[in-house]
């Protein structure tokens, strides 16, 4: 089958993905929109993995305030150059994480940044929970296992679903934009702002 500008502008508005790229997909894969899209995002969250390296000195920092005014964020969000700072791609991602972390309220940006003595509590809750339960050790083990998973997804923003597409994590979120635009990217830091109701 032969492969059409029109195609190839098709595949590079779904993928991000540059010409060359988006024409070889398609000719690999006789024309197949599914397999040539699929091929292309493998091949650029193999490249954003080999990124997580690199050095990020440049970003942005991202203000939201919520309508009504009683939530608001900042949020750093670094990348390698500012060139990919300015772009409407990277802002439009700075974007999504500040409103994903006035919705989501996480506590920390992975669980790396969780402190030892919150998890140590957590875990003393879990397993205060589940005394007097008789289950053997490797099944308390794996429920505990559980209990912190479902923790990790509610306060860390890398773990939490994305407010706008479930299907995907937060990190996915950014390992996706990786892809698209050529560069490491990290959620520095955060703070979220809120007046609580009485």
């Amino acid at each position: 089958m032969a492969v059409t500008a029109e195609m190839i502008k098709e595949l590079r508005q779904q993928t991000g993905a540059g010409v060359l790229d988006c024409k070889k997909a398609l000719e690999q894969y006789n024309g197949d929109m599914e397999k040539a899209a699929a091929y292309l995002k493998e091949k650029g969250l193999a490249a954003a993995a080999k990124k997580a390296d690199r050095a990020t000195a440049e970003g942005r920092i991202e203000a939201y305030v919520h309508p009504g005014n009683r939530v608001g964020v900042l949020v750093e969000v670094n990348c390698e150059t500012d060139f990919v700072a300015r772009t409407p791609d990277f802002e439009a991602l700075c974007h999504d994480l500040a409103m994903q972390i006035a919705a989501m309220k996480p506590r920390w940006v992975s669980r790396q940044d969780v402190p030892a003595e919150v998890l140590e509590e957590e875990k003393r809750q879990y397993l205060q929970q589940l005394e007097g339960e008789n289950k053997p050790a490797h099944i308390v083990e794996r429920i505990l296992e559980g209990k912190l998973d479902k923790f990790y997804q509610e306060n860390c923003l890398l773990e939490q679903a994305f407010i706008k597409d479930d299907s995907k994590t937060v990190r996915q979120l950014i390992t996706e934009a990786i892809a698209r635009l050529g560069e490491n990217i990290v959620v520095a830091r955060f703070a979220r702002f809120s007046i609580d109701r009485a």
